[in-house]
């Protein structure tokens, strides 16, 4: 999903940062005021933020696309902090991986961005409150929210490469034929993503309830 540094044209490179910076200085305002109010949520936001660092960190290369699978950790995040804080953690995680471990790029950055942290973290998200509302369990919203986050991700990076490379190829034709690359491997990976999301989010409603408070919808 780590778009590298060059993949995409500068202007393009540019044009995602704008979006990109909108969110997380809207996930920074909300995050502020959360922690003025909760001072107590520090711990689990700084160990949600280094979940989503170690998770998203496991880059399995797709052949032919120059990029890489790997799960996201952002709709877990997105369930116990909200879309817009997780949108943060995951922008600060691709923005260390980019820095130190060469994973994703910084000209690239504003894309990634959109792909995972708020690809992932409101897709994942949207996916929880809908499942809660059509009556289904904790568990099985909670693991719909890992896979369809997981696979709105690599849809959007796959959008991005798409957008950057298709020459005098149809967008939607070279859309396809990215996403399709990813499938073999980020199938597998977004079910793992949905069973370990699942696993966590039953587990903290049963030892920590209170953390799912104003999150957890009622079915």
């Amino acid at each position: 999903m780590h778009i590298p540094e060059g993949l995409i044209p500068a202007q393009q490179a540019a044009a995602w940062y704008a979006p990109a910076a909108a969110f997380v200085g809207a996930g920074l305002v909300g995050l502020k005021r959360r922690l003025a109010i909760q001072p107590s949520a520090r711990p689990l936001i700084g160990l949600l933020g280094a979940f989503v660092f170690v998770i998203s960190l496991m880059p399995i290369p797709v052949p032919g696309l120059g990029t890489v699978s790997h799960p996201c950790g952002t709709p877990m995040a997105a369930i116990l902090l909200g879309p817009l804080t997780a949108t943060v953690l995951g922008s600060v995680a691709l923005l260390l991986q980019a820095l130190f471990f060469a994973h994703g790029g910084i000209t690239s950055w504003g894309a990634n961005i959109i792909s995972m942290a708020v690809g992932g973290s409101f897709a994942g998200f949207a996916a929880f409150r809908i499942s809660r509302r059509a009556g289904l369990g904790l568990g099985i919203s909670a693991g719909m929210a890992g896979f369809i986050g997981d696979l709105v991700t690599y849809g959007l990076t796959s959008l991005q490469l798409a957008l950057a490379l298709h020459g005098d190829e149809p967008v939607s034709y070279v859309w396809g034929a990215a996403f399709a690359s990813f499938l073999p491997t980020q199938v597998p990976l977004a079910i793992a993503e949905a069973l370990f999301t699942a696993g966590v989010v039953v587990f903290i409603a049963n030892q920590r309830a209170e953390i799912l408070e104003g999150v957890v919808v009622r079915p």
